[in-house]
């Protein structure tokens, strides 16, 4: 585990730490609250979601269940690329929802006290998607909000995509 600079290495801490899964997407560190991710796995062949919001990469058949595969590098406005075997798959609930989101690289889990989170507004306004920045003691991550990744009409886009399958 990679701790955050407020936890002290002998293991003292002032307040419960909040656990964060940490994943790259090509130079970018990102995070996610431990508490939503289901679990991560190579990548899959991701199949074609027709007329599904432009963040949705396709879906991802998953013990008979149809999950939808996310593109968050759309988010930041990094380039796209193809899936390689070597990216990951993070499975996330977000809301009644399970998704999966494609990531080059996991690095595990941090723990990261409350006051070690700068909140979005306090460095770029209007950055929607995130949830704050993590200060780690090798840099910095920024939180994912997945509750905050589809708009209303792209989770009702995605609802009638899927119906359609």
């Amino acid at each position: 585990m990679h701790p955050c600079p407020s936890i002290k290495q002998d293991g003292l801490r002032m307040s419960t730490p909040r656990e964060l899964l940490v994943f790259s997407l090509d130079a970018l560190r990102c995070a996610l609250s431990l508490s939503v991710v289901e679990r991560v796995i190579p990548a899959l062949k991701v199949s074609l979601l027709p007329n599904a919001p432009s963040a949705v990469r396709g879906v991802v058949n998953v013990r008979g269940r149809l999950i939808p595969v996310f593109d968050i590098r759309l988010r930041f406005n990094l380039p796209g690329r193809a899936v390689s075997p070597y990216d990951r798959l993070i499975f996330v609930r977000a809301g009644a929802r399970t998704v999966a989101l494609i990531a080059d690289s996991v690095e595990g889990v941090a723990l990261c006290d409350e006051e070690d989170v700068v909140g979005p507004g306090e460095i770029v306004p209007g950055l929607t998607h995130i949830e704050g920045v993590a200060k780690l003691n090798d840099g910095v991550a920024l939180i994912h909000d997945v509750a905050r990744f589809l708009s209303i009409e792209e989770e009702k886009a995605l609802d009638e995509a899927l119906g359609g399958v």
